[in-house]
């Protein structure tokens, strides 16, 4: 394939042996390497694991790429130290749904709705705007850029871990382009093998290729899903293409594109299982509810982007009624945020409107979401859905390191009360100050390790005008 352009510069903090100099303004170096101890000392603690609990001030030790320990003291005479005084101490946020191949398209479609409804107004909507038009021009090296930036803007907002949905597999290479943007970017992802377009597509077939070549081993920080879209003819053979491999399915469940009367028929089929994540699950019957939910499967919710497009109302009390998994995800940034401050109070402010509607006009309403429910969403729940609930979603003894650091002092929070309230009601992305993926550092005290920013920045802008000038869009900026 053509060399990808942006290829990310390695600073001083990613080298050097444990017991090296402090670099990058007091960051040990070595962190993450075999043997290498750091304590993370004296932050408020959220574990987001009952059997571990949480502290007003409390300690967590990393040794190499996993967390060792987790308790109110810590004695680690020989770890190199962060002091957390004024942090809040938690798991990273997993992302269980991101096109993050449209990261040069940001705000684009900020207007957009799902499908053309017809109206003059959504002429410009996601299907026929973003899937038949920009993607369908997409080199592989544009894929890479996109890919690689969008996922180190979001380690830059403390989320950790990613299923990447990237529907532009229009030949190996762009397959390949867009594992190694992932890659690159250094964090914890989940590598979503969807359709493509054109002749040299092959998807489906591609994909044992894609696994023995990418994803032979299950100890590295890149894992597979396999996407197995049911409104696309041909998802049979993708369905059974991925179950053969064993990876997990995942696909998109929307009611505004028609897909109720086959999801209904896989249900009665009984082709439902615990590998499946249904993504947005709007406008189901109660029927195919349940068998999902009967099969053990996943939904991922994406609850801005589902009020903002007119996916269906973000079915959040189904999926709690019923007990199933869930998670949050991100979606599409060229309508919105991929930041996750901005899912969690989204997912618990549409939560309690619906339950206080219901209170006030003397129903019987379940209960209000609190903001610990909320987090667990954002953390174990995607960690569960991905299938990596073993490794990461919770600081417990043994887990792979994926843990942020939250500035509790900042403007927006200060003074702090309530742990799991500040994270859910008050704060942004601005407060993510420290990023661990697998123990190793990707951001320091608000700055990314090992990227040189303005370069890649400038290398998505020059893909962003080849997209738009060779897909034949006008470039609006007041539109």
């Amino acid at each position: 394939m053509p060399c990808p352009v942006g290829r990310p510069l390695r600073a001083a903090a990613d080298v050097g042996g444990g017991g090296g100099p402090q670099t990058l303004a007091g960051l040990p170096a070595g962190l993450g390497e075999p043997g290498r101890k750091l304590l993370i000392r004296g932050g408020a603690v959220l574990s987001m694991d009952n059997g571990v609990g949480n502290f007003v001030t409390g300690d967590v030790l990393i040794e190499g790429g996993r967390i060792a320990e987790v308790a109110a003291s810590v004695e680690a005479g020989d770890a190199a130290v962060i002091e957390a005084k004024g942090k809040i101490v938690m798991p990273g946020f997993v992302d269980t749904h991101h096109h993050q191949f449209e990261t040069a398209l940001r705000s684009q479609l900020a207007h957009g709705i799902l499908i053309n409804d017809g109206r003059p107004e959504n002429a410009t909507n996601y299907y026929e705007t973003i899937l038949q038009q920009f993607s369908m021009v997409y080199r592989p090296e544009d894929v890479y850029i996109n890919e690689l930036f969008g996922g180190i803007a979001q380690l830059d907002a403390g989320v950790t871990s990613v299923m990447d949905v990237s529907q532009i597999h229009h030949s190996p290479e762009h397959s390949d382009a867009a594992i190694e943007g992932l890659r690159d970017a250094g964090r914890r992802g989940v590598f979503g093998y969807f359709e493509g377009w054109g002749d040299k597509a092959q998807y489906p077939g591609d994909a044992a290729r894609i696994k023995a070549e990418h994803f032979a081993s299950d100890d590295q920080l890149l894992t597979m899903v396999m996407g197995g879209e049911i409104y696309l003819p041909g998802y049979e053979e993708a369905w059974r293409v991925g179950r053969e491999l064993g990876l997990p399915i995942a696909l998109h469940v929307v009611g505004t594109f028609g897909m109720a009367d086959t999801f209904d028929a896989l249900a009665e089929a009984g082709q439902f299982g615990a590998d499946n994540i249904f993504i947005h699950m709007t406008g189901m019957s109660d029927m195919a509810w349940q068998k999902a939910a009967d099969a053990g499967a996943h939904v991922s919710l994406s609850v801005p982007i589902e009020m903002h497009m007119r996916h269906g109302t973000p079915p959040i009390q189904k999926a709690l009624d019923l007990g199933m998994s869930t998670s949050l995800s991100t979606d599409v940034e060229c309508t919105m945020t991929a930041d996750f401050f901005t899912q969690m109070r989204s997912l618990i402010t549409l939560q309690r409107m619906g339950v206080n509607e219901k209170a006030l006009a003397g129903q019987d309403h379940p209960d209000l979401m609190q903001c610990p429910a909320a987090i667990r969403h954002a953390t174990m729940g995607g960690a569960e859905g991905l299938k990596l609930d073993g490794r990461i979603g919770s600081l417990t003894p043994g887990k792979d390191a994926d843990i942020i650091l939250l500035d509790a002092e900042a403007l927006n929070v200060a003074p702090l009360n309530n742990v799991p309230g500040a994270v859910v009601t008050l704060m942004e992305r601005s407060n993510v100050e420290t990023v661990f993926v697998a123990g190793q550092v990707k951001k320091w005290q608000g700055k990314l390790v090992g990227f040189d920013v303005p370069k890649l920045r400038a290398e998505l802008e020059s893909s962003r005008d080849y997209l738009f000038e060779t897909a034949g869009v006008d470039r609006d900026l007041f539109a």
